[in-house]
């Protein structure tokens, strides 16, 4: 086995290369931030420095992806076992997702309707018993 090899190669392929493109993205935004900040408003030499270390920035951090996500045994197998354990879980359809957002968004108005009927009932009540006074009510 070559010293740049692919630990397991041909496995792991989708969660390997969706947390590269994760990995990507952050690094991505990192090294733009670290570009802008230091080289704002700088000077030709600040920005070249500002350049150089953001450069250093994605090369430290993109080798450092590349041994986690290529090379490094534990989170290879990990990523594997993750694959493979996606592979197992039951999905639910379209039907069924569809069907229980119905029946979370009627029980969430049933529960408000309940509160709003508790709240006024509780509000006539204690302005019935005079803790409330009725310009309270008027106002909303």
């Amino acid at each position: 086995m070559a010293s740049e090899a692919i630990y397991k190669s041909g496995q792991g392929y989708w969660t390997r290369i969706v947390s590269a493109a994760g990995f990507g993205l952050v690094l991505a935004q990192g090294t733009f931030w670290i570009w802008q900040k230091l080289g704002a408003g700088s000077t030709a030499t600040g920005k070249y420095v500002a350049a150089a270390v953001a450069l250093a920035f994605l090369g430290g951090l993109g080798s450092f992806a590349f041994w986690a996500l290529g090379r490094n045994e534990k989170t290879v197998d990990f990523l594997i076992a993750t694959e493979g354990e996606m592979r197992k879980v039951n999905w639910s359809t379209r039907r069924e997702v569809i069907n229980s957002t119905g029946v979370v968004i009627f029980t969430m108005i049933v529960i408000a309707l309940f509160c709003f009927v508790c709240d006024q009932a509780f509000a006539w009540g204690f302005l019935q018993v005079g803790v409330l006074d009725g310009s309270v009510l008027e106002s909303e």
